[in-house]
């Protein structure tokens, strides 16, 4: 864990930090520009902006803010990484690692809030020190009067009241400093994002999220849902059950045939949420999840960036999917178009491009037998596929903000298949699906 740090709580304070860095980075820009006018450089303004020193001072600043500037790092790096500048994509990498966490006295204050004067009453044992972080809070361990291991989640100071402006004050940063480029429209991804946050800051909705996973994967040997205490919980602190496991990317040492298991759990669990539940958690940071090996269970946390998915849009993916499967671009097309693609006037190249990411996305679908995504290059091909396409400008165009988190969500996966050096009939986890699109 990294040094404690106090958060900025008033909105006065949080936006003088903005204007703390911004004159850190102009004072660098100045240094580094004479220094180079001495060398006969010419002054060049974007080059000296994003000088290392200032993409570091940049990350450390935002990341001291929390919140709102962390969850849209995480959403530009994950959602918008192939049309984003190699430095911009360096610094949104920066803050998704781990915050610093609250100084004890911030801690206490907190809890106070929530707990009252007497909040030392509330449990047997707290610890002061967190064990765990999240995107806009952090874990610690507690015992109840009855011997229960409880995790408290508490939330940062000032999260909630303080979303729209901070992610109003990062954009314009972000915008001023010439990391994000011209042509691409966030406005629709950057208004998500504080909805997204401010559901993420609502600790009670999340106890929610968590009570329903609960009943839906009830019956469900391969997964643990925490068991919510809302005795002990509020807006601002959620109170769980503590769950001993195992980092899912610390699993390489299971035999081939468990991890396979666990990756075929996880795609499993997907097509359960985004065709069952129409609630899907969308958040793939491997910290989300654990494995307990003595019951051979997945351990799921976390359940802020959880959403709804309307019976239509499921069934849209049903049968955008299941058109994919057995490679019919006029039913992917046409699928695409229902989830809300191709609103706008896009040439026909831009549609052909979507469709074949669509196609190579699905291509372990496709795959009779397991797919061996340790050794597939389809992350590779799909970046390239990106890249190449976001080469041209005339083809920047921002999907679908609830098909942006389902992608982000299925992207994860794979990444997670991949980690854990999986192989893994996707064809056959899908195919009661696929028969159900084509019947229905």
């Amino acid at each position: 864990m990294s040094k404690e740090r106090a958060i900025a709580t008033s909105r006065f304070a949080r936006f003088a930090k903005l204007g703390s860095l911004a004159g850190k980075v102009a004072g660098n820009m100045l240094v580094s520009g004479a220094k180079g006018a001495l060398n006969g450089q010419a002054w060049d303004n974007k080059s000296l902006l994003l000088q290392p020193k200032n993409i570091e001072q940049l990350a450390k600043q935002l990341a001291h803010l929390r919140g709102a500037a962390m969850k849209l790092g995480q959403l530009l790096s994950m959602d918008a990484g192939d049309l984003l500048s190699p430095e911009l994509a360096e610094l949104l990498a920066m803050l998704r690692a781990d915050a610093d966490p609250m100084p004890h006295k911030q801690l206490v204050s907190v809890l106070k809030a929530q707990w009252g004067d007497n909040w030392l009453d509330t449990l047997a044992h707290i610890e002061l020190k967190p064990f765990a972080a999240a995107s806009i809070g952090q874990v610690h361990q507690a015992i109840t009067e009855q011997g229960e291991k409880l995790a408290i989640k508490v939330q940062y100071p000032g999260i909630a009241k303080s979303v729209v402006s901070d992610v109003d004050n990062v954009m314009a940063l972000l915008t001023l400093s010439r990391l994000l480029p011209k042509e691409i429209d966030l406005t629709e991804l950057v208004e998500e994002a504080k909805q997204q946050l401010l559901n993420e800051a609502d600790y009670e909705l999340e106890a929610q999220h968590l009570k329903r996973y609960s009943e839906y994967l009830a019956d469900h040997p391969r997964f643990k849902v925490p068991t919510v205490y809302p005795q002990f919980s509020s807006k601002r602190i959620l109170a769980m059950e503590y769950v001993a496991a195992e980092p899912i990317e610390q699993l390489n040492q299971l035999s081939q045939e468990q991890r396979n298991q666990i990756a075929s759990d996880f795609i499993a669990l997907f097509f359960l949420e985004l065709f069952e539940f129409q609630l899907v958690q969308t958040d793939p940071n491997f910290a989300n999840f654990q494995y307990q090996s003595s019951t051979e269970r997945i351990v799921l946390f976390d359940f802020g960036a959880t959403r709804e998915i309307t019976c239509a849009l499921s069934q849209s993916y049903r049968h955008l999917l299941g058109a994919a499967q057995v490679q019919d671009r006029d039913g992917v097309f046409e699928a695409a178009h229902q989830i809300g693609y191709f609103q706008d006037q896009v040439i026909d190249s831009y549609k052909n491009n979507v469709i074949d990411i669509f196609m190579l996305a699905c291509e372990p679908l496709r795959h009779l037998g397991k797919y061996d995504f340790a050794n597939s290059d389809l992350a590779r091909r799909m970046k390239e596929a990106g890249l190449a396409m976001s080469g041209n400008s005339q083809q920047w165009h921002t999907p679908p903000v609830d098909a942006l988190f389902i992608h982000r969500k299925l992207a994860g996966l794979y990444l997670i298949a991949a980690k854990l050096e999986a192989q893994i009939d996707v064809n056959s986890l899908f195919s009661v699906y696929s028969t159900r699109a084509n019947l229905s």
